[in-house]
């Protein structure tokens, strides 16, 4: 199954092949100021799982003291939508994969996620349902 996640204004899209490797809800500090929301919805896929890109996007660079990461915005509306993180010690492989941001699958959206991270930063009145955490 093929699925698109595009930006706000429909400008930029990625195209993925099944069902992400990793799917998770953070409330880190950053996923949340990306997002704009109490917290953000990634999804992983594997780099050959991407089959398409059609993004007029511009990046930024991050590097603070766990990641470094790039991340891919559209041109005209802004919305972040992909992203490359190639330094991320809790997650094994992560140079080999591509994070979409979750709520960008509006056509066909993604599975229940699986994991729930950086729990200690969840807003107080923000309850999730049963997930793995991990910190």
């Amino acid at each position: 199954m093929n699925r698109s996640a595009s930006c706000c204004c429909g400008q930029s899209t990625i195209e993925v092949e099944g069902d992400p490797k990793l799917h998770r809800v953070c409330s880190c500090n950053d996923c949340k100021k990306s997002s704009g929301s109490a917290f953000g919805i990634s999804a992983y896929f594997a780099d050959s799982q991407v089959k398409n890109k059609n993004a007029e996007t511009r990046s930024y660079h991050i590097t603070n003291k766990e990641t470094e990461q790039q991340r891919y915005f559209c041109r005209s509306c802004g919305t972040t939508l992909y992203w490359k993180i190639s330094r991320f010690p809790s997650i094994p492989g992560i140079a080999e994969m591509t994070g979409i941001a979750g709520g960008c699958f509006t056509d066909n959206p993604l599975p229940f996620p699986t994991l729930s991270a950086a729990t200690v930063n969840k807003c107080a009145w923000l309850e999730l349902p049963e997930l793995q955490v991990v910190s």
